[in-house]
């Protein structure tokens, strides 16, 4: 009994000096009832339970408030950079959409050009027929395949790759001087594009030539072989070898020779 009214004494010392209240006074403001209250033995194993739980959450770290601040700026320093590259992206995507729809309507409008052009060389080439350009494959002409359709006179409308080869050939000039027409250069090389054509066919592709020069202001220089072709040509150029690694370049100018022989 005198050791349980020391440690009373003890505590209720104890509750003074910390609190500056009386063991009354302190319960009286938590409204407890010392008749309610739990053993002291509860009381104490709950103090040693809460003490190793504390213990168990290890030392405090001092630095905890300044490495969240840190933690905190990183955070805010992404964030704003998250945001710098979403509108990045957003403005190239922009720029992007608004590249594609120029060079739809830039590739749309030379296609017409083009293709009224093929028509219009295809018929002059073939004497009559028809032809197109068609665009396949897809609705986006950025992407969208090139087929050629053509209809020569007195024959069916079929792909390119049916027609003949001196046909073929006519309608691949077509299309060259098609695509030469919307854009014109001053020279133009034609490196023995002749070469498949019988006379015939070699007779509309000089009378092209014709109509070329007509339209434009571009100097032909054809490379041949072929006679009929020189025959149309303005001015001929020849190299010759007079003897062993020597060359000579020759040249007739044939409408001033055909002037003085008339």
């Amino acid at each position: 009994a005198e050791a349980a009214r020391e440690t009373v004494t003890l505590a209720a010392d104890r509750i003074r000096e910390e609190t500056d209240n009386t063991p009354g006074t302190l319960l009286q403001a938590l409204g407890a009832d010392p008749d309610r209250m739990p053993a002291a033995e509860a009381l104490d194993g709950d103090v040693q339970r809460l003490r190793r739980q504390r213990d168990a959450l290890g030392a405090v770290n001092l630095r905890a408030e300044e490495d969240a601040r840190e933690v905190q700026a990183e955070h805010d320093t992404l964030v704003m950079e998250k945001a710098d590259l979403e509108e990045a992206i957003k403005k190239l995507r922009s720029g992007i959409a608004g590249l594609n729809r120029e060079g739809r309507e830039r590739l749309l409008t030379a296609f017409e050009q083009v293709n009224g052009n093929f028509r219009m060389l295809f018929t002059h080439l073939f004497g009559g027929g028809e032809a197109n350009l068609v665009l396949v494959e897809s609705d986006d002409p950025l992407e969208a395949g090139l087929e050629i359709m053509c209809q020569p006179p007195g024959k069916k409308l079929a792909t390119l790759s049916l027609l003949s080869g001196g046909e073929q050939t006519l309608t691949a000039l077509a299309l060259i001087f098609a695509v030469f027409l919307a854009n014109p250069a001053p020279i133009c090389v034609l490196d023995e594009v002749d070469a498949p054509l019988d006379d015939a066919n070699v007779t509309r592709f000089c009378d092209l030539l014709d109509e070329m020069t007509r339209r434009t202001d571009t100097r032909f220089l054809v490379i041949t072989h072929h006679a009929v072709t020189m025959s149309r040509m303005d001015r001929l150029f020849g190299v010759t070898m007079a003897e062993q690694g020597v060359s000579q370049l020759v040249s007739v100018d044939l409408k001033r020779a055909e002037a003085l022989v008339a």
